[in-house]
């Protein structure tokens, strides 16, 4: 019964593990370096730039994480897949819950 309640509660850290440990305060440190395109507020100042401002969470880790591992190509991929390089996973989760933290 013991060996259940444990792997229940190692099961439930590991689904839920990488949306409680995202640090927006440290995402937005990080962040600071997008800001060049994507606005200082997450806002693009250029019409072609996305806003990251209010974007879903998963999705900007999703986006990020195929960046870094050169799955997302076309578009602006020359220049985010170095930008992603330099994130570790939990950056990319801190900065993504940064952004998604911006209304």
């Amino acid at each position: 019964m013991m060996k259940k309640v444990l792997a229940i509660a190692v099961l439930a850290t590991v689904i839920s593990g990488p949306s409680l440990a995202a640090d927006a305060a440290a995402g937005k440190a990080k962040a600071a370096v997008c800001a060049a395109c994507h606005g200082a507020d997450g806002t693009a100042m250029i019409p072609t730039y996305p806003n990251l401002k209010g974007q879903n969470e998963q999705y900007l880790v999703g986006a990020l994480k195929a960046y870094k591992n050169k799955e997302r190509t076309g578009g602006m991929a020359m220049v985010m897949q170095p930008q992603a390089a330099m994130l570790s996973d939990s950056d990319i989760a801190n900065v993504a819950a940064y952004y998604a933290s911006l209304k």
